[in-house]
């Protein structure tokens, strides 16, 4: 039997004692990381927002998108509401909400749908407008919703070949209301990822 080059190493005959300090350490670090958090973020709402207001002068909500029925045939899996946003989209000074929606799939990467709800007093909510059609096969990705424009990164396929799992097309777009729809006001060419 050969015998190493080097000495044993300390970690390979570490006692109870080594363990031990080494926990007291990590608990220390972990409490000093909770004793300095970021303050907490306030944001102050623009015009619209501030003029919409109920009876009692709270601001007026925004529709919620349980419950809704999108337009997205999923064979009984249900929906999942993957992500949303909300913001004052027609300058009604009432907030809409976008909603990124897709089934409910136990796994895999179905395709999604983006759309825009709106809720008239004493109303439930509804979907006015599809700005993605599950149809187009596309996945959201990034999605936001800044000073009435919706933008958003879609995802897809440049062929069937592709496996569903690894989109290679990445696609920026965005969509502003004008006059009585939406028009989508940037993004209209693919580039592979």
């Amino acid at each position: 039997m050969q015998t190493p080059a080097l000495p044993d190493l300390a970690h390979t005959a570490a006692k109870p004692m080594h363990w031990l300090a080494t926990a007291a350490a990590m608990a220390g670090v972990v409490a000093l990381a909770g004793l300095l958090q970021p303050r907490t973020a306030t944001a102050t709402a623009t015009a619209p927002e501030q003029r919409t207001t109920t009876q009692h002068g709270a601001p007026a909500p925004a529709p919620d998108p349980a419950g809704v029925e999108f337009p997205l045939e999923c064979g009984g899996a249900g929906t999942t509401v993957a992500k949303k946003a909300s913001g004052d989209l027609d300058g009604d000074g009432r907030p809409e909400i976008v909603a990124v929606v897709h089934c409910a799939a136990g796994s895999g990467t179905p395709p999604g749908g983006i759309y825009v709800l709106t809720q008239g007093s004493g109303a439930a909510p509804r979907v006015v407008a599809t700005l993605v059609d599950p149809a187009d096969r596309k996945t959201v990705g990034d999605f936001a919703v800044r000073d009435g424009v919706v933008s958003a990164t879609l995802l897809g396929y440049s062929s069937l070949d592709v496996p569903r799992c690894c989109p290679d097309q990445e696609e920026q777009a965005s969509w502003r209301w004008k006059g009585q729809a939406f028009v989508r006001t940037s993004g209209d060419l693919a580039r592979s990822v």
